[in-house]
């Protein structure tokens, strides 16, 4: 059954990004459990940044599970990418996002990987960048196979890097690199902009897929832009998809109206 979920940032750098919850975790958790929600994606400045046991009782409390972790503070705050020219960098942003993924662990929760896969930069070529990102992720690849969850790559529009920025594209790489425990996030305003036809997409690569991203063409909740949803949410549920519907959008035209815009949508076409 797919599950739905909502993003909770506690990073103030990225307070302009697509989240729907700021701040107060526990506030968050119960406006999201009152709507319904079945998860939380969380993302947080550091793998150690919330107390475990405190998560532990608040998911509990409130019948949530952890359905993702993202790392993309690593970037915003510490300037972090698994394709930095310096070495020194490229092993910092993999113990990074090791320590995300443990923490993630703890939940049974993957991590995200989306802007920390960084860029093919001026004086390096594609195919090095991409060799690059390729040894980090084999490393990462193990790490999750020993902590027993998954590890989630995104691909990103144009915009925001120049690795990879479709399924097709993201889905050769994992083959090619014979990845065992990495799977690929279908995020919906990415897909708007670099897709042909996000539902054929999704359709042709779902083996790959353990995320989705919920989000309009705009980036705000589905239902305030011109995403057409009925066939992704019909290719989705005809595949067999079991995993988290998660809403990475901005929160307009406030966070308890965008929840609830999010959920209703979830429930027009998952439920």
């Amino acid at each position: 059954m797919i599950k739905s979920a909502v993003t909770i940032a506690l990073v103030p750098q990225i307070k302009t990004g697509p989240w729907i919850y700021w701040d107060n975790l526990e506030e968050s958790m119960g406006k999201a459990a009152a709507l319904g929600f079945d998860g939380i994606e969380l993302f947080t400045a550091s793998g150690d940044a919330i107390d475990a046991g405190q998560l532990k009782t608040l998911l509990q409390q409130y019948k949530l599970k952890l359905a993702a972790v993202g790392t993309g503070a690593g970037k915003v705050i510490h300037g972090l990418t698994l394709t930095d020219a310096d070495n020194t960098i490229r092993k910092k942003a993999i113990a990074f996002i090791q320590e995300m993924m443990e923490f993630g662990a703890l939940f049974g929760a993957p991590a995200i990987i989306g802007s920390m896969q960084g860029n093919a930069l001026p004086g390096e070529t594609h195919s090095n960048s991409i060799g690059l990102l390729a040894e980090a992720l084999k490393i990462l690849d193990q790490h999750a196979g020993h902590l027993r969850v998954k590890l989630i790559y995104e691909p990103l529009n144009r915009y925001e890097t120049n690795l990879m920025n479709t399924l097709d594209d993201a889905a050769a790489f994992i083959e090619s690199n014979t990845f065992n425990n990495i799977v690929l996030l279908a995020d919906l305003f990415h897909m708007n902009i670099e897709e042909a036809d996000p539902a054929a997409s999704i359709q042709k690569n779902i083996q790959h897929i353990g995320h989705v991203h919920f989000a309009d063409s705009n980036r705000k909740p589905i239902g305030f832009g011109h995403t057409q949803m009925e066939s992704i949410a019909n290719a989705l549920t005809a595949s067999g998809y079991d995993g988290y519907v998660s809403a990475e959008a901005f929160p307009w035209p406030d966070p308890d109206l965008a929840a609830a815009q999010t959920i209703r949508s979830f429930n027009q076409f998952f439920k």
